[in-house]
């Protein structure tokens, strides 16, 4: 598949509706808006936030900012935004921070709470950075969180319970991963590269995470703002079929100068639709 250029990513990602108008509802985005200001810790994902996010206009306008949402807060139903220009805005931020990672052959720990849609592209950035010489962390074995087993897949630390990867917000996983690190004394990951608590927990417990999030997750756009995590990327984060993923993939993989284009891609990116 070529890579993309910037514009034709954008026009893909708007075509996928992983920007542009997503899935996700304006009622519920606002609903978790308010929630995370109310003080639901289910919804800081990790983070400590204490009382500096208690007005969810506050919440709102970083969403506008950070990800491109709606900021009139009259539109309470219906169709709400992720702007693609942010999204791969903060593509090249993750790619340079990757590009850091290898350049220095860092240890990456990979991890997501939503295997159905992200899965392959963490195992597909996993891969690129074990090529340039990074060493991708290993978790010990035998890890519980939140009555799962937490076990790694294909790179990728994932939860599981009765033989199904699961989808969780939770930040216990990745607390279980660190602490169990700490125990067995093996350095903690130079960087984290992940989602939803996962992300969250490793950037309040001082690591360098990295991670994607969809509009109605706000804490980790407040957690980079607030500078806890150095990216967050606007995405919707379970479209319905995850090879909808792969040209952006791409695009981060070769931003980082972590992918090459086959010697016959189209210089212009322009045929990365695959919908």
């Amino acid at each position: 598949m070529p890579i993309p250029s910037r514009a034709a990513l954008v026009e893909h990602l708007v075509r996928t509706r992983i920007a542009g108008d997503v899935a996700t509802p304006r009622d519920n985005n606002l609903d978790h808006y308010r929630k995370l200001a109310n003080g639901d810790r289910h919804y800081w994902l990790g983070l400590e936030l204490g009382d500096r996010w208690r007005d969810e206009q506050d919440v709102l306008a970083v969403m506008a900012e950070r990800c491109g949402v709606d900021d009139d807060p009259e539109h309470r139903q219906g169709q709400d935004t992720i702007d693609p220009e942010l999204t791969v805005d903060a593509l090249d931020r993750m790619a340079a921070r990757l590009r850091k990672a290898a350049e220095g052959r860092e240890r990456v720990l990979f991890a997501t709470g939503h295997p159905g849609g992200l899965l392959d592209v963490h195992r597909k950035t996993a891969e690129a950075l074990r090529a340039a010489g990074c060493e991708i962390v290993r978790i010990s074995g035998g890890l519980v969180a939140d009555a799962c087993m937490v076990v790694q897949f294909a790179e990728v630390a994932v939860v599981e319970r009765g033989a199904s990867l699961w989808h969780t917000h939770s930040p216990a996983p990745m607390t279980a991963i660190l602490d169990g690190l700490e125990r067995e004394g093996r350095p903690l990951p130079d960087l984290v590269v992940a989602d939803h608590g996962w992300a969250g927990c490793a950037g309040q417990r001082g690591i360098d995470s990295v991670g994607y999030a969809d509009c109605n997750d706000p804490a980790l756009f407040i957690g980079e703002a607030e500078g806890t995590l150095q990216v967050t990327v606007p995405l919707d984060d379970h479209v319905t079929d995850p090879r909808f993923y792969d040209p952006m993939t791409d695009y981060l993989l070769d931003a980082a100068g972590l992918l090459r284009p086959s010697p016959d891609a189209d210089p212009a990116g322009g045929d990365v639709d695959r919908a």
